[in-house]
């Protein structure tokens, strides 16, 4: 993984690096120099402006060019990223994350870069490390042959009070996503259930996590009955892991439960092929808690958390669940399973329910939950439910102070009645298509134990970037949601 470092800004013209990264404004009358970049125009012999423009950079955002320096500068390639139109204040945050990663992107086979872009904060300085860290992300373990290295060694140009604690803190989150990222790239012939239950043992050893992990025999004696219930058509057992982290100062404890479908066919009411090609990203909730708890151990956050991860292989067979199949929950209620492409409200009501034994201030799932989520929010964004109207806003906006685009959506009780079974306590999916996203919400709201704060994240498009690379965000597996949960384990950090 790339390296970060912090130097201070000095003078760019010298700094002894491959690649130099400044911005640039676009306007009326033509570019202008962000921050970070004075003295280069002057150092070029006064072309700067002349070439980009000659070469058609209009300073757009996600814009970029690369300019030879011809030893005018120490860093022999200069790399213009657009910032877009100057701002009338602050700088906003997730504009720099997205301009540096955009910038690390673009220099896959560079061994050194420098972010000379606006760092007058030590909130900026962590942006520019960690949408730069995110942006040299690459995932090449089934490739064959050589490939452009990322960037193995990453500057941030800022002499900012508090900078070094930011790039600090952004490095440990950009790890903490890449292993999401990985996790859910990885094909599922190199992940199942097991073998995620070894990878979180082994982590969790190396960091400092407390866990647990529940085999199908003891999920069975237990009464996982979800579970159960979504793996049992696999040759591919299910598992249950539970990581624990706590301080000896925390005031409060967080519960976060990740669906982990390593791969998900339908079970007997399978997917078309085209619904079923990149379902090894539905076990991205799981990721999501998994590199969360890493990150907030190695911070050391003054917090309790817990995290559940939820692991099932959905797979038809002759041993598999059958549409209305029935089955006891571990919260003691009886489900109909209508659809058992509808597995993962299935296996994240047992999480639910056994994140309540540990008497947390809140719970908070985080789910590749529905296509209605795609429907309804596009690939983007997240939407955000809670039995909490003030715990929903609040999820939402740490979403966006974090660079997660997630809205807030309702529970509407009228479609709750559509969840009624005439065998069993409830049905594991409404007759209508409208609102599958809401209804989904309101199956797992029933699970939630009395007097527990809980907030539901559907991130079924965000997880899993099918288009091409934006920003920071690569094609394929994102680590959509892991920086929200982190940055809800700061919000509840005792002090």
């Amino acid at each position: 993984m790339t390296t970060v470092r912090l130097n201070p800004p000095n003078n760019v013209v010298s700094f002894d690096t491959d690649a130099l990264v400044v911005g640039v404004h676009s306007g009326p009358d033509g570019l202008r120099a962000a921050p970070g970049a004075e003295g280069l125009d002057q150092a070029l012999g006064g072309k700067l402006a002349e070439t980009l423009n000659a070469m058609g950079v209009k300073g757009k955002p996600g814009e970029t060019a690369k300019v030879p320096t011809f030893g005018a500068l120490a860093a022999p390639l200069l790399v213009v990223v657009g910032l877009g139109d100057a701002p009338e204040g602050d700088y906003d945050i997730e504009a720099l994350r997205r301009a540096a990663g955009v910038a690390t992107r673009s220099l896959a086979g560079t061994a050194r870069a420098a972010l000379a872009l606006p760092s007058a904060s030590a909130e900026q300085a962590g942006a520019l490390a960690l949408g730069g860290l995110l942006g040299a992300y690459s995932f090449t373990a089934y490739r064959t042959g050589e490939q452009p290295a990322p960037v193995a060694e990453l500057t941030v140009l800022s002499d900012a009070e508090g900078a070094e604690a930011a790039v600090e803190r952004a490095s440990t989150v950009a790890a903490s996503v890449s292993l999401v990222r990985d996790l859910v790239n990885t094909p599922p012939s190199g992940l199942w259930p097991a073998r995620f239950a070894k990878i979180a043992e082994q982590t969790a050893a190396e960091v400092g996590l407390s866990v647990e992990v529940l085999d199908e025999t003891a999920l069975k004696e237990g009464g996982y009955g979800g579970i159960v219930a979504v793996g049992q058509g696999s040759a591919n057992p299910p598992r249950l892991v539970r990581l624990a982290y706590s301080h000896p100062e925390a005031a409060k404890t967080v519960a976060f439960v990740g669906k982990g479908i390593t791969f998900d066919s339908g079970g007997l009411s399978i997917k078309p092929t085209s619904g079923m090609d990149w379902m090894k990203s539905d076990m991205g909730g799981a990721g999501a808690v998994f590199g969360a708890l890493v990150a907030i151990a190695r911070l050391g956050l003054k917090v309790n958390a817990v995290g559940y991860l939820c692991l099932a292989e959905n797979m038809p067979s002759g041993t598999a669940q059958r549409p209305s199949d029935v089955f006891t929950s571990f919260a003691g209620k009886t489900v109909e399973v209508l659809d058992t492409d509808a597995e993962g409200r299935l296996v994240l009501i047992d999480g639910i329910a056994r994140a309540g034994q540990d008497n947390p201030d809140l719970i908070v799932d985080v789910a590749t939950l529905t296509g209605a989520q795609i429907v309804a929010l596009g690939w983007r964004t997240a939407g955000v439910m809670a039995n909490d109207d003030a715990l929903r806003e609040e999820v939402v906006a740490i979403a966006g102070e974090q660079g997660e685009a997630a809205w807030g959506m309702p529970l509407p009780e009228e479609l709750r009645k559509g969840l009624d079974s005439p065998v069993a306590d409830i049905a594991n999916l409404h007759p209508e298509r409208f609102g599958g996203m809401l209804t989904a919400g309101l199956f797992l709201k029933e699970f939630v134990p009395d007097g527990v704060k809980w907030a539901h994240i559907d991130t079924a498009g965000p997880a899993f970037n099918k288009g091409e690379p934006h920003g920071y965000t690569p094609k394929g597996g994102t680590g959509a949601m892991t920086r929200t949960l982190i940055g809800i384990a700061e919000r509840y950090t005792a002090g």
